[in-house]
């Protein structure tokens, strides 16, 4: 009770879930009732289950919900892939607020840096989501393999990304700036209490990088598939934005790309509340019980394990995506 009093969104999620149960339940004919009840709460429950599940790998790996979310549920089961997409989004974005919550609240993030991101990000967002329903409108039933066999394919590439750490810098060295950046004069601080000092950054290749958060966009948009694992290092390496405000920053990003990617799916029908609710209450719930584990568990296992997963599910989507082409049996 007193976790609910504290973070009152768990209260409107958890109400929302149980509105779009008794909504489901209300809807269903009477004769079949006993039956059709069973299965919807058998839907909320499964999904919350493998919501809280998600989210609490996701926090512990420092990777947003999206990642493992989308790619799972298109590789093991028959649900509609515009609907798996735009749930993936959802996920993605609750994914990534809760992963940066306690580095906003910190103030490693400033409003200047994420809305000069946000615009290609949203772009990118909005035209991939719109491509993935011209395709689905194109190919018909085949874009469902399409869409499996270039997620399996890239997943690979998500997945050596983090076998290889993606590359780091804590606190990349001010750079001069130079073009835009300059122009726009996006010169930070922040107060970093494990160096008890104050960390001052300057935004370099500004140009370079908003042309990469427009193809991140476009990929969370097209699969509903978070970022988060490419923001970082375009961030980070690329913007020499420190390590911390990066990864704060990529939080606030996927929130935003993907809220504006999800409007086309939801004028296509692909948001199903049904599921949404249940998703969105498992994520907040599982991130908080993550953070609780993050300091209590090894997280280069849990990574390991996570890589290993991501590889199966690659194998799975691209083998998923053959057959819907007749190439397998």
């Amino acid at each position: 009770m007193k976790l609910l009093v504290k973070i009152p969104e768990l209260s409107i999620l958890l109400l929302a879930t149980l509105g779009c149960y008794a909504l489901a339940v209300y809807m269903v004919p009477a004769a079949a009732a006993p039956y059709a009840t069973t299965s919807v709460m058998g839907i909320v429950v499964g999904s919350f289950v493998l919501s809280f599940i998600i989210a609490i790998v996701a926090v512990v790996a420092g990777i947003g919900g999206g990642v493992i979310f989308t790619p799972i549920v298109l590789g093991f089961t028959s649900i509609d892939t515009m609907i798996v997409r735009a749930t993936g989004l959802v996920v993605a974005m609750f994914s990534g607020l809760i992963s940066a919550a306690p580095l906003l609240r910190q103030g490693l993030v400033d409003i200047r840096l994420v809305y000069v991101c946000a615009l290609p990000t949203v772009m990118g967002g909005v035209l991939g989501a719109w491509v993935a329903i011209e395709v689905e409108h194109a190919m018909g039933p085949q874009s469902d393999a399409l869409v499996r066999l270039l997620l399996g394919l890239m997943l690979l590439g998500v997945a050596y990304v983090f076998l290889s750490g993606g590359g780091r810098n804590d606190y990349p060295k001010m750079g001069e700036a130079k073009g835009l950046g300059k122009y726009l004069g996006l010169q930070f601080s922040y107060f970093e209490t494990s160096l008890n000092r104050t960390v001052s950054y300057q935004v370099v290749r500004l140009g370079l990088a908003m042309g990469l958060f427009l193809w991140v966009g476009f990929m969370g948009g097209f699969f509903g598939l978070g970022g988060g694992w490419a923001m970082v290092p375009v961030l980070n390496l690329v913007m020499a934005v420190p390590l911390k405000a990066a990864a704060a920053s990529s939080g606030v990003l996927l929130a935003l790309g993907n809220a504006a990617a999800i409007w086309p799916y939801i004028v296509y029908g692909a948001l199903v509340p049904l599921l949404v609710a249940p998703w969105m209450l498992g994520q907040v719930t599982g991130g908080i019980f993550g953070a609780y584990l993050l300091s209590r568990v090894k997280v280069a296992v849990v990574r390991r394990l996570l890589i290993l997963m991501l590889c199966l599910t690659s194998i799975k989507l691209i083998h998923r995506g053959l057959q819907g082409f007749g190439v397998l049996p």
